[in-house]
């Protein structure tokens, strides 16, 4: 019986850091199938609406039937708090990634949302979401590990080194339109980084937002449903805007459709409820910590499909990124189990102190019953002695008065 405890108190455990790895391996294959896709001529603002489009459909059953007792009212706060969510995610950070994405590389993109946990946890101690006391090892390890993961990002965009020639890369040949002009190279990786910047600080937003939202709209499949659907009905308005051809809606059982279907189900529908969920338990710092870990998979990945190459640089500014995830996810444990601690109530941690406890409260019981009784045999004495009649003096006879 120990031993099904432990095992079940460990899967419990070990439930978020599953969940969690198990998104950045769907973040990968977005990253790979996406780029193929813009590759071959798809505009990313009809990507986005397809992918919202697929998202909503999804999930929206679910939601409606198995939440259809506990959703909660939508008031306008909720609501405008919705609409900005569909505009941060949806619209602003992923318009700007798959942009960002287009101009440079897969594994650029990934290193570069690799300051998410940093910009994330800034912003939830500013909101007051997190809290730093920087004599406690805990939030120290959280700080460096922040600081850490930013410098491997850095040294993967900084410094490129040798080529590390792998085996599988070189029977792999790379698309022709991955190849542009050298010229147009450096100015167009320029532009991708400022917007990939834009996206990673759009998306630590939503972020902070959505952990606020869940507070007071608690049902995540029906929040899901309403941030996609409201990020398909604003993507509409962008497409229209900035897209004047009809031929770009056109989509066939091609990339383009695997693209739109595989990043709506998986990395909206999916990841956003989970998210949601372990949002809700753990903060968005925890959900946003395992961000860098998509970039070593699309690395590896994009070694294998897209022929990319990788560098020493890139080798080294991911060891420090593990070391940098390992410092935040152990302050973040620590954080966790304080927290725990402290719901457990005093009594119930020990036993003898537990009888002890109980009998000073049956000692306190007892004596101010005795002292009710008391008050009450005192309240009965004195009525007793108002109700006596008081002893009237003796009658004495007095002669009237002589006429």
């Amino acid at each position: 019986m120990e031993g099904k405890g432990c095992l079940s108190n460990f899967i419990q455990t070990a439930k978020p850091y599953i969940a969690m790895i198990s998104l950045q391996f769907g973040y990968a294959g977005m990253n790979i199938i996406t780029k193929v896709s813009l590759n071959r001529g798809m505009s990313h603002y009809v990507l986005v609406v397809y992918r919202h489009a697929f998202a909503t459909a999804v999930i929206a059953p679910f939601a409606i039937f198995l939440e259809r007792k506990v959703r909660p009212k939508i008031t306008f706060p909720i609501f405008l708090q919705i609409f900005v969510l569909g505009l941060l995610g949806p619209v602003i950070d992923q318009n700007f990634y798959y942009a960002g994405l287009k101009f440079t590389s897969p594994t650029f993109s990934c290193a570069m949302s690799n300051m998410l946990p940093a910009m994330t946890f800034v912003m939830a101690v500013l909101c007051r979401m997190e809290k730093v006391n920087i004599k406690k090892i805990r939030c120290q390890a959280k700080v460096i590990g922040t600081v850490v993961t930013v410098a491997g990002a850095m040294l993967m965009t900084l410094y490129k080194g040798h080529v590390i020639n792998l085996v599988w890369s070189e029977h792999v040949h790379s698309p022709k339109s991955d190849v542009p002009a050298a010229g147009v190279t450096d100015k167009d990786w320029f532009k991708g980084s400022i917007l990939l910047i834009l996206a990673t600080f759009a998306w630590a937003s939503f972020f902070i937002l959505q952990a606020i939202t869940m507070k007071r709209y608690n049902a995540s499949l029906s929040l899901t449903t309403l941030v996609c659907f409201m990020g398909t009905l604003q993507s509409i308005a962008v497409t229209f805007v900035m897209e004047h051809k009809t031929s770009v809606w056109a989509i066939g059982w091609d990339m383009n459709l695997l693209a739109a279907a595989y990043a709506g189900i998986v990395s909206s529908s999916i990841a956003y409820y989970v998210q949601g969920l372990i949002m809700q338990k753990r903060g968005p710092v925890f959900v946003t910590a395992f961000s860098p870990l998509m970039m070593i998979i699309v690395a590896i990945m994009g070694s294998f499909i897209l022929a990319e190459k990788i560098y020493v640089g890139g080798v080294l500014g991911a060891i420090l990124i593990v070391f940098g995830l390992y410092s935040v996810l152990w302050g973040k444990y620590k954080e966790y189990q304080e927290k725990e601690a402290e719901i457990i109530p005093e009594p119930v941690k020990g036993g003898a102190g537990n009888n002890q406890s109980v009998l000073a409260i049956d000692d306190i019981e007892a004596n101010i019953v005795e002292m009710q009784k008391t008050e009450i045999n005192k309240a009965s004495n004195t009525a007793i002695a108002i109700c006596t009649p008081m002893p009237q003096p003796p009658m004495i006879s007095v002669e009237a008065p002589k006429v």
